[in-house]
């Protein structure tokens, strides 16, 4: 064989797609179930993150509309900060600086933690994400009709009212298919998570490759097994959308 690498014979790859049903040296299963457990995290991680994101996005979104400056420049701060930072710096900050500038005995019990590398994950992605959502909000608030907040006032709603129960829900269905857009790319950012120990679908599939040798087949799953997940996440919203839409003002 050495012959033939000096030779400049190129190596035969030895394909397997058996290997699925093959035991993983970690003892906890196949190949093909620990790609499943990385899914697993990889759905756990974006929708925890999701849920922070659009929290927090909504929250921030509503701030850059109201009539007070000093709302309108936290919430610009904000977007400003999450949205121009790198996710992996973030995730890096949050994970390997943020402990060393709280309290020892804080920073002990964070680095402790069973699950840090998930909480720091949902952390760094939600608030990340968080930004991109809030302007996502922000535009669709803007994008309604002047008249919609008079009305509201007009009927005796107050602001936290009007938003409540007048401008959000439509303003949510008119954004409905950009934040589609801003789930998606989350799903794919929660591969980012690998780099600080987050065994998700990319970091499983890693492992794979590693222990078996066979990178072609570990990364070709992973592939469909993102691919499964948009589809079925599009397939969702979508459905949600035709149920949600106001017909001659919301596109179906």
């Amino acid at each position: 064989m050495e012959d033939r690498k000096r030779r400049g014979h190129p190596m035969k790859y030895n394909w397997n797609w058996g290997v699925f049903w093959e035991a993983s040296p970690e003892g906890t299963g196949t190949y093909g179930e620990l790609l499943i457990a990385g899914l697993g995290w990889t759905i756990v991680t974006a929708l925890c993150a999701w849920i922070l994101a659009l929290a927090i996005g909504t929250t921030v979104g509503v701030m850059r509309t109201l009539p007070s400056k000093w709302a309108n420049i936290l919430a610009a701060c904000w977007v400003e900060l999450f949205r121009n930072i790198p996710i992996l710096v973030q995730l890096f900050v949050w994970f390997y600086v943020v402990p060393e500038l709280l309290p020892k005995a804080w920073g002990t019990a964070i680095k402790q933690m069973p699950n840090a590398a998930f909480v720091t994950a949902v952390v760094g992605l939600g608030f990340a994400t968080s930004a991109r959502v809030a302007e996502q909000v922000r535009a669709g608030i803007q994008s309604l009709p002047a008249g919609q907040a008079m009305a509201a006032s007009a009927l005796g709603l107050t602001l936290p009212q009007a938003y409540r129960h007048v401008l959000l829900p439509r303003a949510f269905r008119v954004v409905l298919p950009p934040l589609t857009s801003e789930f998606l790319n989350l799903i794919k950012n929660t591969s980012v998570g690998l780099t600080i120990g987050l065994l998700e679908l990319t970091a499983r599939a890693r492992s794979m490759q590693e222990y078996s040798a066979q990178v072609f087949e570990a990364f070709t799953a992973a592939t469909l097994l993102y691919l499964l997940l948009n589809v079925v996440v599009v397939s969702a919203v979508r459905a949600l959308e035709r149920r949600v839409a106001i017909p001659g003002q919301v596109g179906t």
